[in-house]
């Protein structure tokens, strides 16, 4: 069977990644033939790049290097979880991706952007860093409308009103992976 990671995007208290990251994989998970897991980047906790040579080298230096190589190696595709900061996407999540480079190469991603407006224009600019790391842009991408002061119950109102949307993403992933 397939693998996809969710890879929750962002790391500050309080955050909503986590509900909307728990909320799609309950919609993937209907798949029969694609696997989808969460991985949390607070778990993983990166520090700041501070590998000496290139990522796209595949030589790493520190252990936390080679665990985040080995984790995302097991994967065939990927979804990118984030809101939208100051109109881009959050450090942590560029930085998670800066580590590494042929473990990125050629596999799907789908960017599922939410925030007062969308996170449309954290999309746009995350969809060059996945163009560079040349990952396959899926053609479903979400943009959710979440206000920061939404209860979690509004919120889990709101996501379900895009079940419809991770249901062309699972069909997209299916597919694309066989």
């Amino acid at each position: 069977m397939k693998k996809v990671a969710i890879i929750v995007g962002s790391v500050r208290p309080n955050r909503r990644s986590s509900q909307v990251a728990a909320w799609l994989k309950v919609q993937l998970q209907q798949s029969s033939r694609v696997e989808f897991d969460v991985i949390d980047l607070k778990k993983v906790d990166l520090p700041v790049m501070d590998e000496p040579k290139l990522p796209f080298t595949g030589l790493y230096t520190h252990a936390k290097t080679r665990a985040w190589s080995d984790l995302i190696s097991q994967y065939d595709g990927f979804v990118l979880v984030f809101p939208q900061y100051n109109w881009g996407y959050p450090a942590v999540l560029k930085n998670a991706l800066d580590y590494l480079g042929k473990e990125w190469q050629g596999k799907p991603v789908s960017l599922v952007t939410f925030g007062g407006h969308g996170g449309t224009q954290a999309q746009l600019a995350m969809r060059l860093v996945v163009a560079g790391l040349k990952m396959t842009q899926m053609a479903v991408n979400l943009q959710i409308s979440l206000m920061p002061g939404n209860s979690s119950a509004t919120a889990d109102r709101l996501l379900h009103t895009h079940d419809w949307e991770a249901e062309l993403l699972r069909q997209e992933f299916e597919h694309r992976l066989g």
